[in-house]
């Protein structure tokens, strides 16, 4: 291919892809294509010979586009995914077009340093520990995974074990502590750990979520060995915050690794509004964030920060003769992640943060929670409409009917609002009981985009009723 028909090539796909972000604000939320006719448009025998790239590039977008949820624009409110700034999408673009490996800084100086900066300002946004170390990781999974690493090494090393080197076999059990309602993540980053999601010992929580702090007391007491207690900032249902303060003192009297699991709730430290929410989370070994949730940069992106730089490296780093590290002060991003070969994640997301500034961040922060109450106190005001949470953040648990029809009531109402398409929300169970999850997460989401929301769920429920 010559420079002019690559020129050619990604100009189209400028045009292909601003023509999808203009539909956002209009397009149907949910995806209107049936799985099999996705195959049909896309599947097919590899051919022998190669196609027209600028062909393949139109029947790409054309094929898929039926598939596309509109989860980037604002009404979209089925999972806590926040849509890409424009700053952070152009500056994802360059990543793609700059094309730099950001394990080491031999391969992508800007990027490294990028990152490092990125990183640093993370810290002090969030009131943590400015010498921790960050990690550019794929999403919270990752992000859990590698605060979780950290701990494992640094509580074994603790005990005389090297398990980096000598495994877990042999090894002196570690005991980890994860509340009733812990996010599925951090059990599949235990199995991947060897540590085993059925050895994690659950300990109580209340109506909302939170971890109850006497029953971690408990657990502790019976604990033997090390141990490593996992606080969440922020329920995947609920919104609601562990007591983080009393969590973690309580675990320091046991010389425990604390780690949260802030997905989305770490962002709650960037607004004097909700700060009080997470009050003592600076306390803790690690933290696992994502910034494709609430700084709303495109996937993926999640943040994995340890207090303690050497736990954090042990588990992670990369030694080879070929891998040229340079000087002691050149960062090399593989060192905090468990990939080498990577994207440069920092570049969008120190895009993002140096467009909004701190006020920037706080006001969206802010902006969510206030229409995630817009919402909740719209639904709660129609008789046989229940809010199930304290809206403390960004979620809202909403349930239809009573407690003989409620179940099949709201399943059935949710999968009309996602059919007629005006925006899109799922379903959980919550306390035994089906439930219609509400995030507010985009930073394009208005007042408008809620209420019309709210007329079409209530619709759908008058509906919904009708017929039964």
């Amino acid at each position: 291919m010559e420079m002019g028909e690559e020129g050619t090539l990604l100009a189209r796909a400028l045009e292909l892809s601003r023509s999808f972000r203009e539909s956002l604000p209009h397009r149907p939320v949910g995806a209107p294509a049936a799985l099999a006719d996705l195959r049909a448009a896309l599947d097919g025998p590899l051919g022998r010979a190669g196609e027209d790239p600028l062909r393949v590039l139109e029947a790409l977008a054309a094929a898929s586009e039926p598939g596309l949820v509109a989860s980037a624009g604002p009404r979209y409110f089925g999972f806590v995914v926040g849509g890409g700034l424009p700053v952070a999408l152009a500056a994802d673009w360059l990543v793609s077009a700059w094309d730099q490996d950001a394990g080491l800084y031999v391969l992508g100086p800007a990027a490294a340093v990028t990152e490092d900066v990125a990183g640093a300002w993370i810290l002090d946004l969030l009131g943590l520990p400015p010498s921790s170390s960050v990690g550019f990781v794929t999403g919270g999974q990752m992000a859990n995974f590698t605060g979780l690493a950290a701990g494992r090494h640094a509580v074994l090393a603790a005990a005389g074990w090297d398990v980096e080197e000598d495994g877990l076999t042999g090894a002196p059990p570690v005991t980890v502590l994860i509340g009733e309602g812990a996010h599925v993540t951090i059990l599949s980053s235990l199995r991947m750990l060897g540590l085993g999601g059925r050895r994690a010992v659950r300990v109580a929580a209340d109506d909302q979520g939170r971890m109850r702090a006497e029953a971690l007391r408990a657990a502790l007491r019976e604990a033997g060995g090390p141990v490593i207690v996992c606080a969440q900032a922020g329920n995947v249902n609920s919104g609601a915050f562990d007591p983080l303060d009393e969590i973690i003192d309580a675990a320091r009297e046991k010389r425990a690794w604390v780690h949260v699991d802030g997905a989305f709730g770490l962002w709650a430290a960037a607004s004097p509004a909700t700060r009080h929410l997470i009050q003592g989370v600076e306390k803790a070994d690690s933290w696992a964030t994502d910034a494709h949730k609430w700084l709303n940069v495109p996937y993926d992106s999640g943040l994995a920060i340890v207090r303690d730089p050497a736990a954090h490296r042990a588990p992670l780093t990369l030694q080879a003769a070929y891998l040229q590290r340079g000087a002691a002060a050149e960062r090399n991003p593989a060192d905090w992640v468990p990939e080498s070969s990577r994207r440069a994640r920092g570049v969008p997301v120190y895009a993002a943060l140096r467009s909004l500034g701190r006020q920037g961040v706080a006001d969206l922060v802010d902006r969510c929670c206030r229409l995630a109450r817009r919402a909740a106190e719209r639904l709660a005001a129609r008789p046989g409409v229940s809010v199930l949470n304290e809206v403390v953040l960004n979620q809202v648990l909403v349930r239809f009917g009573g407690e003989r029809d409620g179940d099949a009531l709201t399943r059935a109402v949710i999968a009309r609002v996602q059919q007629e398409g005006t925006c899109w929300l799922g379903g959980t169970r919550w306390q035994g009981r089906e439930a219609m999850r509400v995030s507010v997460s985009n930073w394009s989401t208005t007042e408008k985009d809620v209420d019309r929301s709210v007329d079409a769920v209530l619709a759908a429920f008058a509906a919904e009723t009708a017929a039964s």
